[in-house]
């Protein structure tokens, strides 16, 4: 059942004045350039709007005596405001570019590790004493700690956009709204908060201020501080620590305190295995980018790389080039092609040392790095060579080809793969299957 209060004029006005702010701070975003990124406009739009629910129910309280699941409706729709804002604030600065998880975990990380310290030293010591009720102690512990998470957020995108205009706006507001929260919870607890005081006005300004950054420039300058990994090194330290002292002696930090400090570790686990995935993923990366997709033998960049380390090892290169297989691969389609490069490919695989490198280049040339002396490596390609002197049978079908190798020995010089690629050239046009750089190359 309610129970109205007659109230004067003013206040009525004053009242539909201070709700009309907060809903004018939602038109005024919804409307701003379309250079805002859509995700940061309807999180903010949403986290303010919530936030109004919530004023609007306790605004009503003030005059009228409301039913007890009242009050509980507007302190959830406060509550709500948090988690929309804490997803806008990286949002609306990131001007469209792809947000990094780790980027953003880290954020969350280390503002929960602020938020786990203030809870055991300062806010679980002020607000059980004085709120009796288990509903009332949740909310008053749960705003200010959600308040300063919001805020080293906003602090942290300020640092990390190097103090941009558009930043600073931001921070601004989030600032004063979440100071504004800690003096109406001090108020509050002192029974001296009455509607219309200098408490109200520093919500509705915060609330502006987030209204007016999406209509400020974005930052041109693409470079971004990153958080130092000691400061969320530390942020992970301290939940286990806080989490062990409660255990080793209950009371001496509030019940409340498990909320951030849980947080913390379950984002380090999160932000754990994404590191992992994606560390295997770039290895992953690494290992396609230089491998050949048909074959599964390295690839022409893998064998580049490695030439870079070999001018101080005994060896040389060889280079192979195919002979006859254009018009096997003309006649019998490419498809009966591959399957003569994956079973050349095996043949030059089994005839090798261990240690060399078998690299296709590139249609049907390929390369090989062995180790050993002139002799040696001279004797693996005439290897090569044989491996092709008895046909290859592919769907009933028997196929003859041959090689062109050139051989290069290896003397420190840098022009390794120019020579062993002349050698290669004059192999395939005297029909000759080795030919040795040393017979042709000329500087």
């Amino acid at each position: 059942m309610l129970t109205l209060v007659l109230v004067g004029d003013n206040v009525i006005v004053d009242l539909i004045l201070y709700n009309l702010i907060w809903i004018s701070a939602i038109a005024a975003i919804t409307q701003s350039p379309l250079s805002n990124d859509p995700v940061a406009i309807s999180t903010t739009s949403i986290a303010i709007g919530f936030w109004g629910i919530g004023s609007l129910v306790n605004s009503f309280a003030d005059f009228t005596t409301l039913p007890p699941q009242a009050t509980f409706i507007a302190q959830c729709s406060y509550a709500l405001f948090y988690p929309f804002l804490l997803i806008a604030i990286p949002r609306t600065l990131s001007r469209g570019r792809k947000l990094n998880p780790i980027e953003l975990l880290d954020s969350f990380i280390f503002a929960l590790g602020i938020s786990a310290v203030a809870t055991a030293l300062f806010l679980s010591r002020v607000f059980p004493d004085s709120i009796m009720d288990l509903q009332d102690q949740f909310f008053a512990l749960l705003f200010p700690v959600s308040d300063l998470l919001l805020i080293t957020i906003a602090l942290l995108a300020l640092i990390t956009h190097k103090v941009h205009r558009r930043a600073f706006l931001l921070f601004a507001g989030v600032f004063l709204f979440g100071i504004a929260d800690f003096l109406y919870l001090w108020l509050v607890i002192n029974n001296k908060y009455v509607f219309g005081q200098i408490v109200d006005d520093g919500w509705l300004l915060g609330i502006t201020l987030i209204a007016a950054t999406f209509w400020t420039t974005h930052n041109k300058s693409e470079g971004e501080v990153a958080i130092h990994p000691v400061f969320i090194a530390l942020s992970i330290f301290i939940s286990p620590t806080l989490l062990a002292l409660s255990a080793l002696k209950p009371g001496l930090f509030s019940m409340y305190i498990l909320v951030p400090t849980i947080a913390t570790l379950f984002l380090a686990f999160i932000r754990m295995t994404i590191v992992i995935r994606q560390a295997r993923n770039l290895g992953e990366e690494k290992v396609l980018a230089r491998t050949d997709e048909l074959t599964g033998l390295p690839n022409r960049r893998r064998l580049v790389a490695e030439l870079a380390t070999y001018s101080k090892t005994e060896g040389a290169l060889l280079l192979l080039d195919l002979n006859e297989f254009k018009p096997v691969n003309d006649q019998y389609g490419h498809e009966f092609g591959d399957v003569i490069l994956q079973q050349v490919s095996q043949r030059f695989s089994r005839s090798l040392p261990t240690g060399s490198v078998l690299a296709r280049l590139g249609g049907d040339e390929f390369g090989v790095l062995i180790n050993g002396n002139y002799e040696e490596t001279l004797e693996a390609a005439y290897a090569l060579q044989a491996t092709l002197s008895y046909p290859f049978i592919v769907k009933g079908t028997s196929i003859s080809i041959g090689v062109s190798i050139g051989h290069a020995h290896n003397d420190g010089e840098s022009n390794l793969l120019e020579r062993a690629d002349a050698a290669m050239y004059e192999a395939k046009r005297n029909k000759v299957g080795v030919i040795q750089a040393s017979q042709v190359y000329r500087p």
